[in-house]
């Protein structure tokens, strides 16, 4: 839901002579309140989906405003708009991800243990990692060597190299041997989906993160990840900008990947993002990322909170405006509503007991 260009929201409201959310924005801009308005010439500033992701979704990172700008104007059929592209990924079942890189001591534990992953990258290379290990600036260019071999390496050998670790964890898996030093298990998983693709060797760079039902993480410029399997509310902001590098058959940039990532390793508590419930209102928690273009608000109404003959449970998932109590800031507000059970319930009943909880409906 959103109004880029490439995917413009369709209006199914016959009464309404605009057939697009864009068109009708452009009609009435008023409609952003004037803070959003003015910050982001008129444009809606986000898009919002619900993802089912069955299959894995591309190794992938977001450039920032300055990058995006120069790809768009180089690569336009590639990169068709001038924006940054910060995202946001909250799960509404276990949610499984990749996301940043990995602490030192994982990456060097898997180049010990998986001799396919150190044959990528050359033992020049892990050698260089592993002697800049405690030094932050020697590590990052290290790492950024490390992956940049890894991902440019002949077609040839890491086809090799991955079909010789497929055999090898089948067999061990098949004599009921322990693969998790190999990630074996996702490894497997991953090749089945996408056979010969060297994006299944970034699981020994970039964290595996599983996402409980409520928890995201916010994945800003630069940052590594891809999306695995589960279901997921994404915002992000207005963009259709992705540097791909694997695990798709769409367009990758190898080059530009591995030029622009941020190559700080940290662990997978680190990138989670935290809600905070709102103290004005303990049914409302906020997602609130460091980025002007949204933000995420969930609404979570107890049957405590309701008599029981009206409703037991929804939950609502909704980007604020400006104008929510205390929050200033440049951010429309849109709300989605889930209901668990599938029981609609009666809205004046609920406006007239909750009036303050409601009002945005």
């Amino acid at each position: 839901m959103g109004a880029h260009p490439k995917g413009d929201a369709l209006i199914k409201d016959n009464r309404i002579s605009q057939r697009t959310l864009g068109q009708w924005i452009a009609d009435f801009p008023g409609c952003l309140g004037s803070k959003v308005k003015d910050t982001f010439h008129g444009q809606l500033p986000f898009l919002f989906k619900v993802l089912s992701v069955n299959t894995a979704l591309s190794i992938q990172a977001h450039p920032n405003r300055e990058l995006a700008a120069r790809l768009h104007a180089q690569f336009p059929e590639h990169y068709p708009d001038n924006n940054h592209k910060p995202e946001m990924a909250i799960a509404l079942t276990q949610f499984e991800g990749l996301c940043g890189f990995r602490p030192m001591h994982e990456i060097l534990g898997f180049l010990k243990n998986v001799p396919e992953f150190r044959a990528l990258v050359g033992n020049e290379a892990a050698e260089e990692l592993q002697s800049a290990d405690g030094d932050p600036g020697w590590t990052s260019l290290a790492l950024k060597k490390c992956f940049t071999r890894m991902m440019n390496c002949e077609k040839k050998l890491f086809v090799d190299q991955l079909n010789m670790l497929v055999k090898r964890i089948s067999e061990e898996e098949a004599a009921g041997k322990d693969t998790s030093g190999s990630n074996g298990e996702l490894l497997l998983r991953l090749h089945s989906q996408y056979p010969g693709d060297i994006g299944c060797f970034s699981i020994y760079f970039l964290n595996r993160i599983v996402l409980q039902p409520g928890q995201a993480m916010f994945l800003g410029a630069n940052e590594p990840h891809a999306y695995l399997s589960g279901d997921c509310v994404e915002c992000m902001a207005c963009s259709d900008n992705t540097v791909r590098a694997g695990l798709t058959p769409k367009y990758i940039d190898v080059d530009t990947l591995c030029e622009m990532l941020n190559y700080s390793p940290a662990p997978v508590s680190a990138k989670i993002f935290p809600c905070v419930r709102d103290n004005a209102d303990p049914c409302v928690y906020l997602y609130d990322p460091p980025v002007p273009d949204f933000t995420v608000m969930r609404i979570q109404v107890r049957q405590t909170d309701f008599s029981s003959n009206i409703y037991r449970k929804f939950t609502c998932i909704s980007i604020p405006a400006a104008q929510l109590k205390g929050i200033v800031q440049p951010k429309m507000k849109i709300l989605s509503l889930i209901t668990q059970p599938h029981v609609v319930p009666n809205l004046q009943d609920l406006r007239s007991s909750s009036e303050h909880k409601l009002r945005y409906f």
